[in-house]
């Protein structure tokens, strides 16, 4: 099932990723972009909170304010990377994230430090460069440099999340908290900006990454909050698999045969992730078995 919501979450962020695109394409600034992403959240979450009568206030303010501050940094480089860079190009730095936790398990952690997993998130990384081949031109050098560092501060993002769930912290309301962080954020940059004119496309295209963004944060919180963390992060490389869909469908771009290779080592790289998992899992359950029975 962790697997099944990382795949959900993988499209949703597709979608939002293309959306992105799209409004910056038609003149929404980045605080403009930012609140979209984070509104639909907030009015749906809360609604939905008054009339089940759920608690909003959280189990620990300081885990959430650690999650916020990395994801909400994240979400901005993130985006002025859509915004800035070609859709390929973006997206490729805004997924090295999984590399950095790769390396980070690698480092640090401890029972999860497993060869076989760390050689999936960087088979998968290998599709990534494969598939999207970003080719980063002297003008783009600075918002590319800002996507990789939105990649690193979502990896930090992402093991603060699966923290919250190990706290027994509920998706719903670590999404509505973030979502409310995000939104103070944007009205920082909007006080700063002002508000653009917009047509109707434009709205679209924010009504669309709003929705997408809110399916694809409250899959991705359920699936760092229950499995490994690893696996998950390897999943998440599907996402640019729904990307290329996507360009061949409504931008007519057509993968040459090293993009189709890098697919491929994409999709093994989450099968072996999922096989190690069940591997892994097997053998401690036959442990405990001969355990319980001598």
């Amino acid at each position: 099932m962790q697997s099944l919501w990382m795949l959900l979450a993988s499209a949703m962020f597709a979608i939002m990723g293309a959306c992105i695109k799209l409004a910056s394409d038609y003149g929404s600034s980045l605080p403009q972009i930012v609140l979209f992403r984070g509104m639909p959240s907030i009015l749906l979450l809360y609604g939905w909170a008054i009339c089940t009568h759920r608690r909003i206030a959280p189990n620990s303010w300081k885990l959430h304010i650690w999650r916020n501050l990395s994801g909400i940094a994240a979400m901005w480089l993130g985006f002025y990377a859509l915004s800035h860079l070609p859709l390929s190009t973006a997206v490729s730095l805004n997924y090295t994230s999984p590399l950095f936790i790769g390396v980070g398990m690698l480092l640090w952690g401890g029972s999860q430090r497993d060869p076989v997993r760390i050689l999936a998130v960087i088979l998968g990384f290998l599709g990534v460069v494969g598939v999207l081949r970003p080719s980063i031109e002297h003008e783009h050098f600075l918002a590319a440099l800002l996507g990789l560092a939105g990649g690193a501060m979502g990896a930090v993002a992402m093991m603060q999340v699966r923290q919250l769930g190990r706290a027994g912290e509920a998706e719903w309301r670590t999404v509505l908290i973030f979502s409310s962080f995000v939104c103070l954020s944007s009205l920082a940059g909007l006080s700063l900006e002002g508000w653009h004119e917009l047509d109707g496309h434009a709205w679209l295209a924010l009504v669309g990454l709003g929705t997408s963004g809110l399916v694809g944060q409250l899959a991705m919180t359920r699936a760092f909050g229950l499995g490994s963390a690893l696996l998950t992060a390897a999943l998440q490389y599907s996402t640019i698999i729904f990307a290329t869909l996507l360009g061949m469908v409504f931008w007519g771009d057509h993968p040459d045969a090293v993009a189709w290779a890098g697919m491929i080592c994409i999709i093994g790289s989450g099968l072996v992730s999922v096989w190690r998992t069940v591997a892994v899992a097997k053998a401690a359950r036959k442990a405990a078995s001969r355990a319980a029975a001598g």
